[in-house]
């Protein structure tokens, strides 16, 4: 009997496919199982397709693909239905892939020799342990399994995340109890995580040659699947390492390689307690999740070298503080805006001077990207060599601007083709410190004034001189401004982030900020930490947190307390400023000094008196003397019964006389208003030049005085 005949007895048919030609052979049973005519002949792909149920032929697609890529047999039931789509049986379905050889032959063009046979339908509630069929519950648990895997994998965000979904997944009917999964490191076979192992289960598989009799190391090799059924199967094809795998007492192991972008970078194994037959059912949905366990660790590996790179790049760009300064404690933070990168263009530094002075620098250059954070790094080092060659505040700022000029010049040429964008800039305040006298002197580029805070508490905007911001010209002037703190008086730097997040302009940022500064901390860490606060709510020293995200803007602050002040209840309140010839305007910066530094005096009208008392005396040094004016206001006493006393010196030995102007007169009032609504005033001569000054008294009851 032939061998045909034989297999026809047992309802069992012969079939060839050429995927290259796109032809099926078939024999008389074949034929006849598939409801086409019961005798020998040649169809073509489409014709006997049609044959299949469409859903069925989808998976059985998937299970030669799987068995082409592994070498190994496809096994899957079908359902076979006529021409209107009626079931007419179900068969199952056999193959083995044989690659062509020779020169006409290419890597994907293969045959699949194979056996078709009916086989019972099952009954409802009725299951084969050794082949689950493909249609049914299973089917749908399949699916939802892998759709839940997937989304879970897709969200791990780190190796050790990966590693855990992994380890959580209840695939259906055959969960594994225990994972690894391995990488290579050049010629070794490493382990990068495992699941349902103790401490130490690890070590004999942890740096093993790849060319180790081992199933992880072959498939790291090959890039082809391994499965074993059972102890007698491991144990005949790896008897070398079968008695490392012994001691877990498994049954069942699965090694799958970890492809990603063509490239083989691991192996997964998942080792079962119970017998697992590996269908080909079971082997797809082992093969899919390994695919999507490789993108998933190919995501988080990627994911995770950023983070380091954006963790290097943070360590070695985050601003610092020097050495403590004689006499004076500072306090600083540095908090980035949300993302991935937790570094930006704001800095803070400080830099001790040739001098023996300490130089203060903050700034901000333009932008929250790589970029920025690029160019302040090299903006920061520019400034710190020009500092510490003994440069002036003016003159190194303008150093500074033009070094910043040809720096965006140089990132325009390199972009190339690219879209050309705008030069980028630089705010900046500079500061040179003289711990002993308690001064600052100051130049700005285009960034935010100080805020003086003084020993009672009070918080006001010290106007200062500035230039542009750097690296929009080349050539930038930048005149200093000298600040004078006394004993207790803090002052606070800080960058446009901390001022103007939430919606706030220049204007309401200040307010907001205003009793954060006015309220009374001895720690200046604890000052530090409360303004960052008051904009983006608790959150630690630098850097990270669920509030993260939020902020709009990088931050950087930095406070300077002179110590050493005397009780709060005899602190004066000072401000000093000087108003130099070819700067008139700055008259107006004095009204508004003298102004907030009466912000809670008593008597509205006193205040009034003393602005114009101030603006007098200050135009009658720039016009009548060819010197500067230096102002100083300082408050004294107890609230309610407190003496302003402002001076207006200058370099004139001339002291101005009292004149009576008559009603079209435009000058000569000065001391005639002095006279009218000072408490009291006068001129003192000093060594060089002379000093007019005025005292208003503070009553408790407004109008009085």
């Amino acid at each position: 009997m032939r061998t045909e005949e034989v297999l026809a007895a047992i309802a069992t048919g012969l079939w060839r496919w050429d995927n290259a030609a796109g032809t099926v052979t078939l024999d008389a049973e074949a034929a006849r199982l598939l409801g086409l005519p019961p005798e020998p002949g040649s169809y073509r792909e489409s014709a006997v397709r049609s044959r299949f149920h469409p859903v069925d032929w989808n998976e059985i697609y998937g299970v030669v693909n799987l068995a082409v890529a592994e070498g190994s047999l496809a096994e899957a039931r079908l359902r076979i239905v006529d021409e209107r789509g009626q079931v007419l049986r179900t068969v199952r379905s056999r193959s083995k892939p044989v690659f062509r050889t020779g020169e006409d032959a290419d890597s994907e063009s293969y045959v699949l020799y194979g056996t078709l046979q009916e086989v019972a339908e099952p009954q409802p509630g009725a299951t084969d342990a050794a082949h689950t069929p493909i249609t049914g519950d299973w089917r749908r648990s399949r699916e939802a399994f892998l759709l839940d895997a997937g989304r879970a994998l897709a969200e791990a965000r780190s190796t050790a995340e990966v590693l855990r979904v992994a380890g959580s997944l209840s695939m259906p009917g055959f969960s594994p109890d225990g994972l690894a999964v391995f990488g290579s490191a050049g010629e070794r076979l490493t382990i990068i995580g495992h699941h349902g192992h103790s401490m130490g289960d690890e070590e004999p598989f942890t740096d093993m040659p790849l060319d180790t009799d081992y199933p992880a190391a072959e498939v790291v090799r090959t890039g082809r699947a391994i499965y074993l059924p059972s102890p007698e199967e491991y144990r005949r094809r790896y008897p070398a390492t079968w008695p490392l795998a012994r001691r877990f007492g498994r049954q069942s192991w699965a090694f799958l390689p970890l492809v990603s972008s063509g490239r083989t970078m691991g192996a997964w194994m998942a080792g079962f307690q119970h017998p697992v037959g590996f269908s080909p059912d079971e082997r797809a949905v082992l093969s899919t999740v390994a695919r999507m366990l490789a993108q998933a660790l190919a995501r988080a590996g990627v994911a995770e070298t950023e983070r380091e790179l954006s963790l290097g790049l943070q360590r070695s760009m985050m601003p610092t503080l020097g050495p403590e300064i004689p006499g004076m404690t500072v306090a600083a933070r540095y908090v980035p805006t949300g993302g991935g990168l937790q570094v930006g263009g704001d800095w803070y530094d400080m830099i001790p001077l040739p001098n023996g002075r300490i130089a203060l620098v903050i700034g901000d250059v333009q932008g929250h990207d790589v970029r920025a954070a690029g160019l302040m790094g090299q903006l920061r080092i520019a400034l710190r060599a020009y500092a510490s060659e003994g440069h002036r505040p003016d003159a190194v700022l303008s150093r500074a601007s033009r070094f910043l000029s040809g720096l965006t010049d140089a990132y325009e040429s390199v972009e190339g083709d690219a879209e050309p964008s705008a030069p980028r800039f630089a705010t900046c305040l500079y500061a040179e410190v003289d711990p002993e006298a308690g001064t600052l002197d100051i130049a700005r580029a285009g960034h935010p004034d100080p805020v003086v805070i003084s020993a009672d508490g009070t918080a006001v905007i010290r106007q200062t001189a500035g230039g542009l911001p750097l690296g929009i010209e080349t050539d930038s002037d930048y005149p200093t401004t000298r600040v004078v703190l006394e004993p207790g008086e803090t002052i606070m730097l800080c960058t446009d982030g901390l001022i103007e997040t939430g919606g706030h302009d220049m204007a309401t940022g200040w307010t907001r900020l205003r009793p954060v500064l006015e309220k009374p901390v001895e720690d200046l860490e604890q000052l530090a930490d409360a303004l960052v606060q008051a904009v983006h709510g608790p959150t630690s020293h630098y850097t990270t947190g669920p509030l993260a995200d939020r902020r709009e803007d990088d931050i950087a602050v930095l406070v300077l307390r002179r110590e050493s002040a005397p009780a709060p209840e005899a602190a004066p309140r000072r401000s000093v400023l000087t108003i130099a010839q070819a700067e008139p305007e700055r008259i107006s910066v004095g009204r508004q000094l003298v102004r907030e530094l009466l912000h809670d005096w008593s008597d509205p009208e006193q205040v009034d008196s003393a602005v114009l008392m101030v603006s007098e005396m200050a135009t009658n040094v720039l016009v009548h003397t060819d010197g500067d004016a230096l102002m100083v206001a300082e408050i004294s006493g107890e609230q309610g019964r407190r003496r302003l006393r402002v001076e207006v010196a200058d370099a004139s030995d001339e002291l101005p006389h009292k004149r009576r102007p008559g009603e079209m007169a435009s000058s000569g009032r000065g001391l005639v208003l002095m006279e009218m609504l000072a408490d009291a005033w006068g001129v003192d001569p000093r060594g060089e030049g002379k000093s007019i000054w005025f005292e208003l008294y503070e009553s408790d009851e407004p109008g009085v005085s």
